[in-house]
Order: structure tokens, then C-alpha cells, then sequence
């Protein structure tokens, strides 16, 4: 039996459509046991997205950004938070949207770049699926200063750093941010194995 077969949808609200769009659904859900269950569920579509980690291999070191980050200053976190690159596809392909993304926050146009895996970062409440690359890097393909765009509120720090000093960074608390955490952790397991 599909998925599909197990739900029906029923009302859906419009609750906000001012950045990105808030829905609150009311379905029914067909239980293990075969009897249907009425629930309602709030999603936030914000579209889709790719996170992009670079990576010099010779040097052992890897590409950040630090940022302001307003949801996670209201939920109590009193810094910047460090990220590696990442934006919304905005009708784009994810390879096409990333390597936009790594020039206008990093300042560099890779060659090369990878899709690792996909993921749902928050599936009980948000439809976004980010799409996860890696690519090589060298001070070569360096072609500006990076930083984002001020007129869509970026003001975005670039950060070199080891990959053993990011790593430290997940163990203290400096580096919060999931999917940078996933990448690095992939990076550390596939890529800087020791």
C-alpha cells in the first residue's frame, strides 16, 4: 500500500504568505491498525534548497560563512552562526543554484562540485529538501571578497578554517548549524580520513 493510499487531505488554510508560505492542514490518516485517524498539521513552504562545503585537500582546510541568523537569535543564540554556503533554488537546478550561491558568499568559482546526499532538515514541519554538494578549491579560483548581497540583507563573513578546527568547533558549541555539521561530518569520514 502507498502512502498516498493512506491519507486523505481535507481542509487547507492559507495562515501566512508574507516571506514564505504557512498552511495549516486538517487529513486523515489510515493507522497500522487500519482505522483512520483526523490530525492537522501546520507547514511552512519555503522551496527547496542546496548547501555547499568546499574543501582544499592539500591544505586540509575548509570554506565557511558566519552570518546573522534572526530565528536562532529569538531562540536565545547571542552570536553569528557558522555556516557553510548554502540558498533557496528558486526554480534553478540545485548544481546550477549552488556554485551562484559559493561566488556571491564566498568569492569563488569552483570547478568541479558533487552532490553527496539530499535530506529533509525539519520534515515535521517544513517542506524543504536541501540538496548537499562538495567541491575542491584552491586560492586560484578566487574571483572576489565574497560577502553576499547587502541589498537582500547579507552581510556574510568569509571563514578559512582546518577541518580539524572545524571539528572542534561542531565539540564546543561554535559551529551549531545542521547541515554544516552534516557536510563536515561527511568530509571528515569520506574525504580527511586519517
Amino acid at each position: 500500500m502507498s502512502v498516498r493510499d493512506r491519507v486523505r487531505i481535507g481542509d487547507t488554510k492559507l495562515l501566512s504568505d508574507n516571506w514564505y508560505v504557512l498552511k495549516t492542514t486538517t487529513f486523515d490518516w489510515k493507522r497500522r491498525d487500519g482505522t483512520w485517524q483526523t490530525q492537522s498539521r501546520e507547514h511552512y513552504d519555503r522551496g527547496n534548497g542546496a548547501v555547499l562545503l568546499p574543501y582544499n585537500l592539500r591544505a586540509r582546510t575548509v570554506l565557511l560563512v558566519r552570518q546573522f541568523r534572526y530565528p536562532a537569535f529569538v531562540n536565545g543564540y547571542d552570536d553569528l552562526l557558522i555556516e557553510a554556503a548554502a540558498g533557496l533554488l528558486d526554480d534553478a537546478e540545485p548544481e546550477v543554484r549552488i556554485r551562484a550561491e559559493v561566488e556571491e558568499e564566498l568569492g569563488y568559482r569552483l570547478g568541479a562540485v558533487r552532490q553527496v546526499f539530499q535530506a529533509y532538515m525539519s520534515p515535521g514541519s517544513v517542506t524543504e529538501i536541501l540538496y548537499f554538494f562538495v567541491a575542491e578549491y584552491d586560492t586560484a579560483m578566487r574571483i572576489g571578497d565574497g560577502g553576499g548581497h547587502p541589498d537582500e540583507g547579507e552581510d556574510i563573513e568569509v571563514l578559512e578554517r582546518s577541518i580539524d578546527e572545524a571539528l572542534v568547533m561542531i565539540a564546543d558549541g561554535r559551529i551549531r548549524d545542521a547541515k554544516t555539521i552534516m557536510l563536515l561530518q561527511h568530509l571528515a569520514l569520506t574525504v580527511f580520513r586519517s
